[in-house]
């Protein structure tokens, strides 16, 4: 995918940026995508002197521009900016220091991703687009070790990472790797958009079936096709589905 995306064209999909524009594009495009969450999502971008990009702490995505762009040492300290660094920095240095082989770090909590993380699944691709995710570089960090602002609950979320690139971190959010900018925005996009149709097609249960006095109970989330889940691994006797709080036989 690295090799498409850097890629020789006939033509410039965009004027060459300064990295601080880059940046501030990305943060700008993704919070379009869904990672708006307030201002509790940081990026960060490698440069060649060993130095960091990193996003302000102050500001939601869609208002970064490039003069808000921070500048950081490898440790985490502030060396250039008008802003603060977010206290969770510590995730990302501990990381660059753990893959030196990645340029872009970017976490956020967009909205499906989240729904996935806090159900504690990994979302199955329904589409192409969705396998572009790729199913093999993806991992699940199903464990609560405390605060990423802490060093040993941020060296846990890098091990748990891995050499993967897609990070659903369990009841938290999304963490995305990348060798470019443009590699950081394509798997940003294409792993919310696997939570997004997974979760319309197939909603996540909001809990497992029971029995009742014989019965298997089954409680199914909005909009859930009832009929989808007889005959589920879940529930595979005579179920009656709750929705809505109604009890209903399909």
């Amino acid at each position: 995918m690295d090799k498409l995306l850097t890629a020789e064209r006939p033509a410039a999909l965009c004027p060459d940026l300064a990295p601080q524009a880059e940046l501030a594009v990305l943060t700008r495009v993704l919070y379009r995508l869904g990672y708006r969450d307030h201002t509790f999502g940081h990026i960060t971008y490698k440069q060649p002197d060993g130095t960091f990009l990193v996003t302000p702490f102050e500001l939601e995505w869609d208002e970064v521009t490039p003069a808000d762009i921070m500048r950081m040492d490898a440790d985490g300290n502030t060396l250039e900016g008008q802003w603060t660094i977010t206290p969770a920095i510590v995730l990302h240095t501990e990381l660059h220091k753990a893959r030196p082989d990645i340029l872009v770090a970017a976490h956020n909590h967009p909205p499906y991703g989240t729904i996935y993380t806090a159900a504690g699944r990994i979302p199955p691709a329904y589409d192409q687009t969705s396998a572009m995710a790729a199913s093999d570089d993806i991992v699940l960090f199903n464990d609560y070790v405390g605060n990423v602002s802490a060093v040993d609950a941020a060296r846990a979320n890098v091990a748990a990472v891995g050499d993967k690139n897609l990070a659903l971190l369990a009841n938290h959010g999304v963490l995305v790797l990348g060798s470019s900018i443009a590699s950081a925005y394509f798997r940003c996009s294409t792993l919310e958009w696997r939570c997004r149709l997974a979760w319309h097609y197939w909603p996540v249960p909001v809990a497992y079936c029971w029995e009742t006095n014989g019965v298997h109970v089954y409680l199914v989330a909005p909009y859930t096709r009832v009929k989808n889940y007889i005959g589920t691994p879940y529930c595979i006797d005579s179920c009656i589905a709750i929705y809505g709080g109604v009890g209903c036989n399909p």
